[in-house]
């Protein structure tokens, strides 16, 4: 039995083993049924879904971000922006992925349609994020935290700097109401 994984599009990937030029082994994932079946993960890897459901095997690296820290932005960012968010960690860094489409008009339009069973979870499916906002671990010892947001001026398109150095808590209280607002390109 392959190696597979199901991602929150639900859409089933089958792991895959090639090599380097230098005849190391390589992985990848792919929708198609492997011709030679990958069995397990190799040791010091793990399986990677990114916000737009993209999936990957990558290897583990040493967590500098704690599952409380993490849990601290999820629960910020549903009880104070209340927006369709995923947050992501990847090394000192958390980020707020915020949901591309806004469905509610093109359900309003298809009205009875619109409320047809599957309709809705097709649209939700298929959402795309885009990286907002950004909490960057800068004291390990104190679990210090600056935060910023990303910038859509063409001569910039860039993150820029809004807040801290603080405690993570106190910057997503302050900075998680500006997602989605108008506020938020106020921020700076």
């Amino acid at each position: 039995m392959s190696v597979t994984y199901t991602n929150r599009k639900g859409d089933t990937y089958h792991l895959h083993q090639g090599t380097t030029k230098k005849g190391n082994p390589k992985y990848h994932f792919s929708k198609k049924e492997p011709g030679a079946p990958v069995e397990t993960i190799p040791d010091g890897y793990e399986i990677y879904e990114n916000p737009n459901a993209q999936v990957f095997l990558r290897k583990i690296k040493p967590k500098l971000i704690t599952d409380a820290e993490h849990a601290i932005v999820k629960r910020g960012i549903k009880k104070h922006a209340r927006v369709d968010a995923i947050v992501d960690v990847k090394k000192n860094v958390i980020t707020v992925h915020t949901v591309d489409q806004d469905f509610g008009p093109l359900l309003k339009e298809l009205g009875i349609l619109g409320l047809r069973p599957g309709v809705q979870d097709t649209l939700a499916r298929n959402r795309t994020y885009t990286p907002m906002m950004r909490f960057i671990l800068e004291d390990k010892q104190e679990r210090a935290f600056i935060a910023e947001r990303f910038c859509f001026r063409g001569s910039i398109d860039d993150w820029i700097y809004i807040g801290g150095p603080d405690s993570l808590e106190k910057l997503v209280r302050q900075y998680a109401p500006h997602l989605e607002q108008e506020s938020f390109y106020e921020l700076y």
